[in-house]
């Protein structure tokens, strides 16, 4: 039978290495039956992070090759045969052990967003085109693949000034809800950093989900946010007007 070799992370926060694992290759296998066969089989004690294997519940996220990816929508036999698959753990976040790593930052930049905030005494009826539109930002599994391959957190490492491309998805389906009448804009400028994000689209590109993240969400977002504080013309009229900026 023939065999695949893959390099594993082994190692914690204290640090580790790649170890070398045969595995016996079967019709459709993808990396998650490998690493399972790898548990299974050689190294019991090999942490893994997985729940439904169907590239829905975004749990088995990792690297493969270097590339950010879900080890279960991931074929074994889109690599070539007898050249080692390194598998690795997110760069982005810090490792727990293993394939395992902490992502719990990024539940706590999700408190931080402005909720849903319903429109008062408004007819709960819209069009199917503004459904479809928030729908597609719906359809995250928060593998955190775009988080991962974000440069920003992952070369930069300012997890203190930007939120990640997943977070400014969840604002882009609240801003673009037909019946939200909050505004989020000066969260996307202050908090969220949104400026920071130079638009390399690499996270859409990581998307399991094929949600076009850059363009559908980041840009128009963007546009608010030049919109609402950089326009000189609204300034003019905020001036004349005596508004005072929001």
């Amino acid at each position: 039978m023939a065999e695949a070799v893959l390099h594993v992370y082994r190692g914690d926060a204290q640090g580790g290495g790649l170890k070398e694992y045969r595995v016996p290759l079967e019709e459709g296998m993808v990396v998650l039956d490998a690493i399972h066969h790898i548990q299974g089989h050689q190294a019991p004690d090999l942490a893994v992070r997985w729940n439904c294997k169907a590239a829905k519940c975004g749990s088995c996220s990792a690297e493969v090759n270097g590339r950010p990816k879900l080890m279960c929508k991931t074929r074994m036999d889109a690599y070539p045969a007898g050249e080692p698959i390194v598998v690795q753990p997110m760069k982005t976040f810090p490792i727990v052990k293993d394939l395992v790593t902490d992502v719990k930052w990024n539940y706590e930049v999700n408190k931080k967003i402005p909720p849903f905030t319903p429109k008062q005494n408004a007819e709960w009826r819209w069009k199917q085109e503004d459904i479809d539109r928030v729908q597609e930002f719906r359809k995250c599994i928060e593998c955190f693949l775009c988080q991962d391959v974000c440069h920003v957190l992952r070369s930069h490492r300012r997890t203190d000034a930007f939120a990640g491309p997943r977070f400014l998805v969840r604002v882009a389906g609240l801003e673009m809800h037909p019946m939200d009448a909050g505004n989020r804009a000066t969260f996307l400028k202050d908090e969220a950093g949104i400026g920071l994000c130079n638009i390399t689209k690499c996270c859409t590109e990581v998307c399991p989900e094929d949600i076009t993240i850059t363009d559908n969400a980041i840009i128009p977002l963007k546009e608010r946010v030049v919109d609402e504080h950089y326009d000189p013309l609204r300034k003019l009229f905020r001036l004349f007007a005596g508004k005072k900026e929001p």
